[in-house]
């Protein structure tokens, strides 16, 4: 499993950081023509990142996006409007006046405008905004409109079997037959052997919602147009955060005596073993986020780039290969949408289950 991991996050990092040699290439065998060189790179990143409208094809003012809610807090007060109000290019030119203030929207980060500036300026050497600073920004964004359309999704789905359960005493058929099967497999495969017999109920309602909700999104994220959802590091993150909340608060004595002072070695050991086992009280989580948030960037990013080299090498014969190749990706990315689910799902509720682990003590 680390292998494979491994190789996509390798595979994908070739792809995209060794495409500028060969883009070189293509531009010299085109040094006379007049249309802007294809940029692989722009082109991945502006896929893989968030944005504040929900782009699905076209470019400029033929692009079809969906406009999403700007909702920027400033000194005077919440300033809100529709993304729609900004330009569709990336420079960021346009400027939105909203109750006497300026915004800019420069690669998807919203800047407010000083008194009396009608330009942009950025300072050459460190980048950063002479003239502007960045309100407090929350903005219904691409991934956020996306993670509440995998809830709507979440409460459809458990909703309607949750109402059949109340009305009938048989098992459910069809897609309600498929829910159940699979929260019977997270009940008997993840949480009973990794938490056990006694305690796993109490931590069942977190094992599904995580395990669904990441299932769901890397499902939703592999349509045409979608969110880059679990491949945002903020998202992983607060994952991350929600497992080590759990960890902390459902810690028995047994598990923190463990970690700050363990018995049956030698006490000037102790505190060298605290240190690595508070370390790793925070390390676990950290993997966790990494892991999911590394293995769907890979994904996408490998699957765009087998696209862009049509484009970069300007042959559509490179078609034949790429595409293919991509569709398979495509394919297996199926399997990992819900590979890393059960994952996330099965390492966090091993950890849940070290914490509230009872030993027997002789």
């Amino acid at each position: 499993m680390a292998t494979h991991k491994s190789f996509k996050i390798t595979v994908a990092l070739m792809l995209v950081f060794f495409l500028s040699p060969i883009l070189g290439i293509a531009d010299n065998k085109t040094e006379d023509t007049t249309e802007e060189s294809f940029n692989p790179t722009e082109m991945i990143m502006h896929h893989i990142s968030d944005s504040h409208g929900w782009h699905f094809f076209g470019e400029g003012e033929d692009s079809f996006t969906i406009p999403l809610p700007v909702i920027l807090w400033t000194d005077d007060g919440i300033t809100t409007f529709m993304s729609s109000a900004f330009h569709h290019d990336v420079e960021g030119e346009h400027i939105v006046e909203r109750n006497g203030q300026k915004f800019v929207n420069y690669h998807e980060k919203i800047y407010l405008l000083n008194e009396g500036e009608d330009e942009l300026k950025f300072d050459e050497e460190t980048h950063a905004a002479l003239n502007a600073d960045r309100p407090f920004d929350l903005s219904i964004t691409k991934n956020v409109a996306s993670m509440l359309l995998t809830v709507l999704v979440m409460f459809i789905f458990f909703l309607g079997l949750a109402k059949h359960y109340r009305k009938s005493k048989f098992a459910p058929k069809g897609f309600k037959n498929i829910l159940e099967t699979l929260v019977i497999f997270v009940r008997d495969e993840i949480a009973k052997p990794q938490i056990g017999e006694k305690k796993y109920m109490k931590f069942m309602p977190f094992l599904l919602t995580v395990f669904f909700f990441i299932w769901i999104t890397n499902l939703l994220g592999l349509l045409p147009g979608a969110a880059n959802v679990t491949g945002n590091i903020s998202v992983t993150v607060a994952l991350g955060l929600f497992t080590l909340a759990l960890i902390l608060v459902n810690g028995n004595r047994d598990y923190w005596q463990h970690v700050f002072w363990m018995p049956g070695i030698p006490t000037f050991v102790k505190p060298i073993l605290a240190i690595v086992e508070i370390l790793g009280v925070f390390i676990k989580p950290i993997a966790l986020m990494i892991r999911l948030f590394a293995n769907i960037t890979a994904g996408h990013i490998i699957i765009l780039s087998l696209i862009g080299l049509i484009f970069i090498l300007e042959n559509a014969g490179v078609a034949a290969i790429s595409v293919p190749f991509a569709l398979f990706i495509t394919v297996l990315e199926l399997l990992v949408a819900f590979l890393q689910a059960f994952i996330f799902t099965m390492l966090s509720a091993l950890f849940i289950g070290m914490a509230v682990q009872e030993h027997e003590h002789h």
